[in-house]
């Protein structure tokens, strides 16, 4: 699924019209019938409902649907804003039905605006600004973003939250967006829909499909997806029937020191639920009866130290390497770690305390191999950043530009964990739930793409599908157990059914 700029979208729109053919009116009216089909979910018989509409066709699509509302009984009016007496044209249209069908139902505002009483009751549509604004609202749109924002009224926005940009909303001035409830979003996501610190403006999102034109979205490129299971399933390996384990790759997993044994056997268990052949573990000396004991399935390469790595394994004999899991950040440590990834001529997953310390040595970024993975967290991203991200959206840009720069590729974890290419090309998972924000999730995501890595995977499939499988057995566990008792050996657990689901119906 694509995500387009606001400059696509409003060119998308221009296809759609130009080319199904359609009105713009006609496409209006479309919108508006879908938007009434689910607003009207949300009134009961004794439901006020009371419309704010801005100039643009933001506003008419809301004029639209406060005259549908009318006519399936509703009552519902509209507070037109024409402060500056120009209307779009698609607006000016649906201000003059409404005005001829239901004169009552308007109310245009051209200089003072009295506020209409908002109570609990009240079911608000925000149809003042849609997805073309490009800078923050002030004056009276901010007076009245603040009004329905202070007051307990449901709130119904159309395609965006008023004052929400499309996508850059780091310099934007957040007391001054619609909080809304529900975002009832035209054709596709928008980018700034994907970031955390927006969904306080977004509540419960919901895309309407209002059929715009696929040749379009089919053939323009773009900078943002977000991952579907066809792309997922399409890219899934098949295993030979006469396969051996020497055949499905050998990993090495570089984790754990004294009392962080943890991460290597959730990492090593997840890389052996991943599909490889083989998984050793390289570890200090005080974790081996732990991981003998625990994955019985892996081989242990212990350090010469006991508490901390103080060596690199030998990596001609793996085919992939997941590093950094619980490996603490001391400088013999650092520089063990660092000679195992430049001297390592395979795929390298780097995490955890291995990007924690590239944070402190920035300057072996440029000393690094071409096609890392890089899996940080948000607060992990930050740390390897020259200067604090200021908000979710410049975090993603700089993740964006450490892959560039670096020839790699970034896996930045969150909600929606977004990987970031070397062609700048960055791609939303689909998969996950707030129960997998628990200690150990990322070394079970480690484990994965590292298995898929040694397995066989391309570096681009094997970050893809480990973020998408990674989730996906986050869903399954958590509709078994809760989000709120989910640990990590329950992603490890389900990653069974999550394979399954995926490779079920594949033509192998």
């Amino acid at each position: 699924m694509k995500i387009f700029t606001a400059s696509q979208i409003r060119e998308l729109d221009r296809y759609t019209i130009e080319n199904e053919p359609i009105s713009s009116i006609d496409l209006m009216e479309r919108v508006a019938t879908l938007l009434t089909g689910e607003i009207v979910r949300y009134c009961d018989g004794n439901s006020p409902v009371v419309a704010f509409a801005g100039p643009g066709n933001n506003g008419g699509d809301a004029l639209a649907v406060v005259r549908l509302l009318r006519a399936e009984g509703i009552n519902a009016v509209a507070f037109l804003f024409n402060v500056s007496g120009k209307l779009s044209e698609d607006c000016q249209v649906n201000r003059d039905r409404l005005q001829q069908k239901y004169p009552e139902a308007l109310k245009e505002v051209t200089q003072e605006f009295e506020p209409p009483k908002l109570t609990e009751d009240t079911v608000v549509i925000d149809g003042l600004f849609g997805s073309g604004i490009n800078k923050p609202l002030a004056g009276g749109f901010a007076a009245v973003v603040k009004y329905i924002n202070q007051s307990e009224a449901k709130v119904i926005s159309i395609d965006m939250p008023s004052g929400l940009m499309t996508e850059d909303n780091t310099y934007n001035v957040r007391q001054n967006i619609i909080e809304a409830d529900i975002t009832l979003t035209l054709g596709m996501k928008k980018l700034s829909m994907m970031l955390t610190d927006n969904q306080r403006y977004i509540g419960k999102l919901k895309v309407l499909d209002i059929g715009l034109h696929k040749d379009y979205i089919r053939d323009t490129e773009a900078q943002y997806t977000i991952l579907e299971e066809d792309m997922i399933r399409e890219r899934m390996l098949c295993r030979n029937d006469f396969a051996h384990k020497g055949e499905m790759g050998h990993a090495l997993i570089v984790a754990g020191s004294y009392g962080m044994a943890g991460a290597a056997v959730l990492a090593a268990k997840a890389c052996l639920r991943s599909g490889t052949g083989k998984v050793t573990v390289h570890t200090p000396r005080c974790n081996n009866d732990i991981l003998q004991i625990s994955v019985p399935e892996a081989i242990v390469d212990l350090d010469k130290d006991n508490e901390t790595i103080m060596q690199t394994a030998e990596s001609n004999k793996y085919a992939a390497i997941g590093i950094g899991p619980g490996i603490a950040q001391g400088e013999g440590t650092a520089i063990a770690m660092m000679t195992q990834i430049r001297c390592a001529k395979i795929p390298v997953v780097i995490d955890a305390d291995a990007l924690n310390i590239l944070a402190s040595h920035k300057a072996w970024l440029q000393q690094l191999p071409e096609g890392l993975i890089f899996t940080p967290h948000p607060r992990e991203m930050d740390r390897l950043c020259d200067t604090p991200p200021v908000d979710d959206f410049d975090r993603l840009m700089k993740a964006c530009d450490m892959a560039q720069r670096v020839r790699g590729y970034v896996v930045l974890k969150g909600h929606n964990s977004a990987l970031c290419m070397p062609n700048g090309q960055i791609i939303f998972n689909s998969t996950g739930n707030a129960g997998m924000a628990t200690a150990g999730s990322g070394d079970v995501l480690t484990g994965i793409i590292t298995g898929l890595l040694a397995r066989g995977y391309a570096t681009v499939d094997a970050a893809m599908i480990g973020m998408y499988l990674h989730g996906l057995a986050g869903d399954m566990a958590a509709r078994e157990l809760g989000e709120e008792s989910l640990i990590a050996s329950d992603i490890i657990s389900a990653l069974p059914k999550a394979f399954k689901h995926l490779l079920n119906g594949k033509r192998c």
